[in-house]
C-alpha cells in the first residue's frame, strides 16, 4: 500500500468501485440511497403543509399540533446511534432494506389514521425507518467510495437530495391538500419507499462481513434515548403546559432528562466495553467543535424550514400551490450544488466553503426577520431561499465527507449515525425552543407576524453562533483524492516495521544490558507492546 504512487491514488479516487460490475448497478444503487435520502426530508417539509388538514379531520388542538411532527424527530434522534452500531456489526445491505421497508409498511398505515392517538403511533413508529436507512445508506456510501473525486460526486447527489426531498415534500402535500385527502401524502411516500427498496435489493452488493468483536451497547442506547425523549418532551411541552416551563412534570422531565444523560455519559466513558461513542470518534482533529457547530446549523434548518412555511402562508398568504413555486429555488439550489459541488470540493478547501455557507446560512433567516408585511417574492423570498441552500448544502457535503473519510470502515455506520442523530436532535430540540419563543412572544404582543419574526431572530443567533465555532476551531482541507483512513494506518504501520527491521535484535540486547536475559517469545511480546 505504501508503494501506490500518487497518480495511482487519483486514479482509484475516479474510477467505479469493484463492488459494482456495470455501470448501471451503481447507478442503481446511487439512485436507492438518493431516494432514501429523500424521504428523510419528505416526511418532515410535507408534513408541516398538511397539519392544517389534519387538525380539521382529526379534531387536534393546537396544543398538540406540534407532537406528530415532533414525534418523528424525537424517534429518529433516540434510536439512530443502536441502529448505527447494528449496521457496524451486521452489514450496512441488512438494516438499509429493513428500515425502508418499516417506513414503506408504517407510512402506508398512518394513511388511515382516524385520530390524533393513531397519526401520532404511526409517525413514532415512521420515525425507526429512517433511524435504520439513514446511518446505514451514508455507510454504504462511505465504505463503497474511497476519498477523491468520484466520492465527492456521489456524496454531492446525496446531500442535494435532502433539499429535493424537502421541495417534493412541499409540493405534493401541497397537490393532496388542494386536490385530494391528505393521506395520499403518506402513501405517495410508500410507493417512494417502495421503489427504493426494490432498487436496493437489486442493486446493493451482498455483505459477508458480520463482525462478532462488536457488541451492541444496550445500557448506554437505552440511557441515551430516554435522556432525549424527556428532554425534547419538556421542551416542546413546556409552551402549552399550565404554568409553562414552571409546570412540575416539565421540570422533573427536563431535569430527569439531564441526569439520564449525565449517566450515559459515564457509561459511556468508564463502564461499556464496547461504547456507541467510543473516545477515538472525539480524538479526530478538529472533530468535537464541529459536531457542536453541526448542531446549531443543522437546528436552525428545522426552524427555517417550518417557519418559512409557516410565513409564506399566515403573513404573505400563499397558498399551497404557490408555497410549492416559492420553495423551488430550494431545490433547483440544491440540484445544482449536487451537481457542480462533486467537481470543485477536492480544489477549494473545505473550510473557506463552510465558512462562505454559514454567512449564507444567516442571511436567510435574517432576511425573513427583516422583511416588511408586504414583502416582494424576488427581493425577500427568493433571495433568502438562494441562500438557505447554498448553507445547508455545502456545509452538509463538506462535513459529510470530512467525517466519513476520517473514520474507518469499522466506524462507518457509526458515522452516518452521529451525523443524522446531529440534525434530527438538533431540530427537535431547536423547534421546541423556537415553539416556546413564538408562543411567549404572541402572548405578550398578539402578533402572529412578531412571533414568527422572533423566531427568525433565534435562528440567525444560532447560525451565528454555528460560524463563529468552524472559523477558529475547524480546518478542512479540500477533499482531494487519498488513502482511506484504515489505508493509512497499514502505511503507518508499516512505516513503523521498515524503520525498526531489527526490533528484536535490540530487545534482546537491552535486556542484556539490563542483566536479564529474554526469550525470543517474551521480546517478540516487548516488541508488540512497544508497536502498540
Amino acid at each position: 500500500m505504501s508503494n501506490l504512487a500518487k497518480s495511482d491514488i487519483e486514479r482509484l479516487g475516479r474510477q467505479r468501485p469493484p463492488q459494482f460490475k456495470t455501470v448501471w448497478t451503481e447507478i442503481g444503487f446511487v439512485f436507492s440511497t438518493c431516494v432514501s435520502q429523500v424521504l428523510s426530508e419528505y416526511f418532515v417539509s410535507g408534513f408541516a403543509v398538511i397539519v392544517p388538514c389534519l387538525m380539521k379531520d382529526l379534531n387536534i388542538p393546537i396544543s398538540s399540533s406540534t407532537w406528530p411532527a415532533t414525534a418523528y424527530s424525537l424517534m429518529v434522534s433516540s434510536v439512530m446511534l443502536p441502529f448505527g452500531r447494528l449496521a457496524d456489526i451486521y452489514g450496512g445491505r441488512r438494516v438499509y432494506i429493513a428500515g425502508l421497508a418499516w417506513l414503506t409498511l408504517w407510512s402506508l398505515i398512518a394513511g388511515f389514521s382516524k385520530d390524533q392517538y393513531m397519526l401520532d403511533i404511526c409517525r413514532a413508529l415512521q420515525g425507526l425507518g429512517p433511524a435504520a436507512f439513514m446511518p446505514s445508506g451514508m455507510m454504504l456510501l462511505g465504505r463503497t467510495y474511497r476519498p477523491g473525486p468520484r466520492k465527492n460526486l456521489v456524496f454531492s447527489i446525496y446531500g442535494a437530495c435532502g433539499a429535493a426531498g424537502f421541495f417534493i415534500g412541499i409540493f405534493f402535500a401541497g397537490m393532496t391538500a388542494e386536490y385530494a385527502k391528505w393521506a395520499w401524502f403518506f402513501w405517495v411516500g410508500a410507493i417512494l419507499s417502495f421503489i427504493s427498496v426494490a432498487s436496493a435489493m437489486l442493486c446493493i452488493p451482498s455483505e459477508n462481513d458480520k463482525r462478532d468483536d462488536l457488541q451492541m451497547d444496550w445500557l448506554g442506547s437505552g440511557l441515551l434515548a430516554a435522556s432525549f425523549i424527556l428532554f425534547v418532551f419538556a421542551i416542546t411541552d413546556s409552551a402549552y403546559a399550565p404554568q409553562g416551563f414552571k409546570t412540575s412534570y416539565i421540570i422533573v422531565t427536563f431535569v430527569s432528562g439531564i441526569v439520564l444523560f449525565a449517566i450515559a455519559m459515564y457509561v459511556e466513558r468508564y463502564v461499556a466495553s464496547q461504547p456507541l461513542l467510543p473516545y477515538s470518534l472525539f480524538a479526530v482533529p478538529n472533530m468535537k467543535p464541529l459536531f457542536v457547530a453541526l448542531f446549531f446549523t443543522y437546528g436552525s434548518l428545522g426552524v427555517f424550514l417550518l417557519y418559512a412555511t409557516f410565513y409564506c402562508t399566515n403573513i404573505l398568504g400563499a397558498s399551497s400551490l404557490q408555497l410549492v413555486a416559492w420553495f423551488i429555488p430550494l431545490a433547483i439550489g440544491g440540484c445544482l450544488i449536487g451537481t457542480f459541488g462533486g467537481f470543485i470540493l477536492h480544489l477549494v478547501p473545505g473550510t473557506a466553503l463552510i465558512i462562505f455557507s454559514g454567512i449564507c446560512w444567516i442571511i436567510a433567516p435574517l432576511l425573513f426577520a427583516l422583511a416588511p408585511i408586504h414583502a416582494s417574492f424576488w427581493a425577500w423570498v427568493f433571495t433568502a431561499m438562494t441562500c438557505a441552500t447554498l448553507g445547508i448544502d455545502i456545509t452538509f457535503n463538506v462535513t459529510t465527507i470530512f467525517i466519513t473519510t476520517s473514520l474507518p470502515s469499522s466506524q462507518q455506520g457509526l458515522a452516518g449515525a452521529l451525523i443524522n442523530s446531529i440534525m434530527q436532535f438538533a431540530i427537535a430540540v431547536c423547534l421546541g425552543l423556537s415553539e416556546i419563543i413564538a408562543n411567549a412572544v404572541q402572548n405578550k404582543s398578539g402578533s402572529l407576524r412578531d412571533s414568527y419574526r422572533a423566531v427568525f431572530w433565534f435562528e440567525v443567533t444560532c447560525a451565528s453562533v454555528a460560524l463563529c465555532i468552524l472559523i477558529p476551531f475547524c480546518k478542512i482541507d479540500s477533499a482531494t483524492a487519498g488513502l482511506t483512513d484504515d489505508e493509512r494506518k497499514d502505511c503507518e504501520a508499516e512505516n513503523k516495521d521498515a524503520n525498526n527491521p531489527s526490533g528484536e535484535i535490540e530487545s534482546v540486547d537491552q535486556g542484556i544490558r539490563g542483566n536479564h536475559f529474554e526469550t525470543p517469545s517474551s521480546s517478540s511480546d516487548s516488541l508488540g507492546q512497544h508497536a502498540c
